[in-house]
């Protein structure tokens, strides 16, 4: 298996990434508190910016518990991050939708999330090759019965 150096920059004492040897992912955890309601938006700082590898992206994702614990999901389903975010500043981000608050604070439903919760992960995968389309007027192919037509009956 291809090994990777890749430069990583922590901000505000964040917690080191570490690399699960049972798994194919690598968690990332809130770096500050952020307090959330309903239907509530937030980018998440995730603590870190890395330089990824020329012909490489990384896709960070909700963990299996990220709904359950907290009540929020990825707001854009899943992120990518090329390598043209790579500058000093270019903290990652975890942007988040609050749909269902976890506890109630005042009289008020909120979810909290702390700095250190594991919240998200993420997987560095080589970039897609370069694609060239090639236009005709119809193709080879057996069809299925076009959209939403798998599983009928």
């Amino acid at each position: 298996m291809k090994e990777l150096n890749i430069d990583i920059k922590y901000f505000n004492n964040a917690k080191e990434l570490t690399i699960n040897p049972n798994g194919n992912w690598i968690d990332v955890y809130a770096n500050e508190d952020v307090t959330l309601r309903a239907f509530d938006h937030a980018l998440i700082p995730l603590g870190f910016a890395m330089k990824l590898p020329e012909g490489y992206e990384a896709y960070l994702a909700p963990r299996s518990s990220t709904y359950k614990n907290w009540g929020i999901i990825i707001a854009n389903s899943i992120g990518i991050i090329d390598t043209s975010y790579c500058g000093d500043e270019d903290e990652w981000k975890l942007s988040v939708i609050c749909l269902n608050p976890k506890e109630c604070v005042n009289a008020e439903r909120v979810t909290r999330i702390y700095k250190g919760d594991k919240i998200a992960q993420f997987r560095i995968i080589e970039s897609m090759p370069i694609v060239k389309f090639n236009p005709v007027e119809s193709l080879e192919g057996k069809s299925r019965g076009g959209f939403g037509t798998t599983g009928k009956v």
